[in-house]
């Protein structure tokens, strides 16, 4: 029996019981539905390097989101259905074709003759119990926690399997917990592994891992203070504990938010013997410029300070990594592209490089101060230096630009039009050589209309 199948089946059960019963009121009086319009056009400048100097893709992406109530009892069952689709307005070019100038970039997969496909669709399934106020939930799952973050960056959301739980039953505190078997890309129809930077990619002795622990939660300690921890362990990769605070202090006529995150991160299983390396469970990073490959070693410590006033909110922050190793977080190497919680995870960098340092600085303005509700404005600039490479410490450095607007109300309540526009440059070769990383200098914009019709 497949996994998406098995989830069918315990909802088909589930929901054929229900419907002869009166306890399944709350199954559907409770029900919801919607269906997400998403217009993305994508496009990617390199400003050094070789190969294609522009990716550029544009989208119509389709997301019908149903989550059905609880039955009636003192154990409630419901399901939840995931439908994505997205269709190919303008792919680019052909991968790898000689003299294009601009190819598919990221938000549709490809042909076996490297163009874009017409369209993409998958269906996700969830089966959910609920105790009191514990959610049990097997299926597709899309988690945003500090050890695991789904990415919906792109005309799609990427998506995971596995099972989880969050209970609320204890006051002032959220515990989480679970397994995740698989993850779907968002430019994908297929169910695959995970894996780390270093261990992914074509080659023949690249590993992955279809068992990620995950547990933790979020205590509120007072009314304006919270704490966090979570476990993350990827089987034979990594164990990461992660330990996180936040604090709004009411200075003056504002407020300032203090968030501070510390990750710690090291090997698991094959990752932690020689023979395993060697057996491709590897970390990317740098180690005394004998390989970009090893034990995973790396903790990262960071505060990011808000003061905000009126519409007007500025930051500043700062964080650093220690240890022979990148951070590391699920990734499937196939460039579809994965979040991490990182206060300096960008629009097109992460920094989360070995021994990297980067200063942050971000404002934003909400217009609705000046009464025009719904337009916002956002400037982030991240600087790093002191990245380990075989060449000496490198840097890198990005700027993000954010404008949007969401219409408050009328006959187009909800309909956002977003414009983000990013420029990166970094001193690592563009060129790979052993032992070093690399990286093209990249400009790029995003334009993003988007509206949600409600169905139930």
């Amino acid at each position: 029996m497949t996994r998406n199948t098995l989830a069918l089946a315990i909802a088909a059960s589930s929901l054929g019981l229900l419907t002869q019963s009166a306890q399944a009121a709350g199954f559907i009086d409770d029900s919801k539905a919607g269906l997400t319009l998403r217009n993305f056009y994508i496009d990617t400048d390199y400003r050094n390097g070789t190969g294609v100097s522009k990716q550029n893709e544009w989208g119509q992406g389709f997301m019908l989101n149903y989550a059905s109530g609880f039955t009636e009892g003192t154990v409630g069952f419901g399901v939840d259905a995931l439908g994505l689709l997205g269709v190919r307005l303008d792919g680019g070019g052909k991968a790898g074709k000689p003299g294009i100038e601009r190819q598919p970039g990221t938000i549709f997969p490809l042909e076996s003759d490297g163009s874009a496909v017409d369209e993409f669709s998958s269906l996700g399934l969830t089966a959910k119990a609920k105790v009191s106020k514990t959610e049990f939930r097997y299926g597709t799952l899309q988690p945003k926690l500090p050890v695991v973050v789904s990415n919906d960056a792109r005309l799609l959301p990427m998506t995971y399997e596995g099972g989880q739980f969050t209970s609320t039953d204890i006051d002032n505190l959220t515990l989480t917990g679970g397994q995740l078997t698989h993850t779907k890309g968002r430019n994908s129809t297929d169910w695959r592994s995970m894996s780390i930077a270093g261990a992914n990619g074509s080659s023949p002795q690249s590993r992955d891992s279809n068992k990620f622990y995950f547990a933790g939660g979020d205590y509120k300690a007072t009314k304006n203070l919270t704490l966090s921890y979570y476990y993350g362990e990827l089987d034979n990769f990594y164990k990461q504990n992660y330990l996180g605070l936040v604090h709004n202090w009411g200075i003056g006529p504002g407020t300032l938010k203090s968030d501070i995150r510390v990750f710690i991160s090291d090997s698991d299983g094959n990752n932690g013997s020689a023979s395993g390396r060697a057996d491709g469970y590897v970390s990317s990073g740098y180690y005394g410029g004998n390989t970009v490959k090893g034990e995973v070693d790396n903790n990262v410590y960071s505060g990011m300070f808000t003061y905000a006033l009126g519409g007007h909110s500025i930051g500043a922050g700062y964080q650093v990594l220690t240890g022979d190793s990148d951070f590391p977080y699920l990734n499937r190497g196939d460039g579809e592209g994965t979040s991490t919680y990182l206060i300096s995870d960008a629009q097109l960098l992460k920094f989360n490089r070995a021994g990297e340092r980067t200063w942050i600085g971000r404002y934003t303005y909400d217009f609705a101060a000046v009464g025009v509700a719904g337009l916002t404005f956002s400037v982030l600039y991240l600087n790093a230096d002191n990245i380990d490479t075989r060449q000496g410490d490198q840097g890198e450095w990005e700027r993000d630009i954010s404008l949007g607007y969401v219409v408050p109300q009328g006959t187009f309540k909800g309909l956002g039009l977003a414009w983000k526009n990013a420029s990166m440059r970094s001193s690592l070769p563009t060129a790979s050589t052993p032992g070093s990383a690399t990286q093209r200098d990249q400009d790029e914009n995003r334009l993003i209309v988007s509206y949600t019709v409600p169905l139930l």
